[in-house]
C-alpha cells in the first residue's frame, strides 16, 4: 500500500517522452496484463513482442505513442490513432492510455493524457474520442476530468469474461 506522500515523491520523478522500441517488451507487459485482467480492452488474446513491434512500426516517427517512466521504469503509456478509415474523419483520433499496476491512481495516466492531447492539438487535430467499457470507473473519472463529454453509449458491443459489455463514448473538441 502507498501513502500520498509515497505517490508525490514518486510522481515528482515522472518523465513523459516519446516511447522508443526500447519501451516495447514494457508497454507490452501493461497491455497484456490489461488484456488478461480487465475490460479495459477488447483484445482478449495477449500480445508478442513481435505482434506489438510491429504495431509500434505504424506509429512511425510521429510523436503519438509516449510512455511515462519514473526512475528509469516504464509507468505507463498512451497513444492515439486514427478514428475511423474515411476520410471525413481524418481530424479526429482516438486515445489509449494504460498504466502499470503499480502505478494505478498516481497520475500517470493524467500526465499521459495531458501530453496526448497537447500532441494532437498542436497537429490540427480537431476532436479526441475515447470509446470506455462502463464499468471502468477510473478511466471515465480520468477523462472526465480532462474535458471530455459523456456523448453516447453503445450497448453491448463487446464481449469478454462471458459478459455483454456497453462502451461509452467519450469526446473532447480541442
Amino acid at each position: 500500500m502507498h501513502n500520498e506522500r509515497d505517490s508525490c515523491i514518486k510522481m515528482s520523478n515522472l518523465k513523459i517522452r516519446k516511447a522508443t522500441i526500447e519501451d516495447v517488451p514494457e508497454i507490452t507487459r501493461i497491455y497484456n496484463h490489461a488484456i488478461l485482467n480487465t475490460t479495459a480492452t477488447f483484445d482478449i488474446q495477449p500480445k508478442t513482442i513481435e505482434d506489438r513491434l510491429e504495431w509500434f512500426e505504424k506509429h512511425g516517427d510521429d510523436s503519438s505513442l509516449l510512455v511515462g517512466e519514473i526512475d528509469g521504469k516504464v509507468a505507463g503509456w498512451a497513444d492515439y490513432r486514427p478514428f475511423g478509415t474515411r476520410v471525413a474523419y481524418r481530424f479526429t483520433v482516438e486515445n489509449a492510455v494504460y498504466a502499470d499496476d503499480n502505478y494505478r491512481g498516481r497520475g500517470v495516466g493524467m500526465a499521459l493524457m495531458n501530453e496526448i492531447i497537447k500532441i494532437a492539438a498542436d497537429k490540427g487535430f480537431h476532436a479526441i474520442v475515447a470509446l470506455i467499457v462502463q464499468g471502468n470507473e477510473a478511466s471515465e473519472r480520468l477523462h472526465s476530468k480532462l474535458g471530455f463529454e459523456l456523448v453516447g453509449r453503445m450497448h453491448e458491443v463487446g464481449y469478454k469474461f462471458d459478459q455483454w459489455l456497453d462502451v461509452l463514448i467519450y469526446e473532447k473538441i480541442l
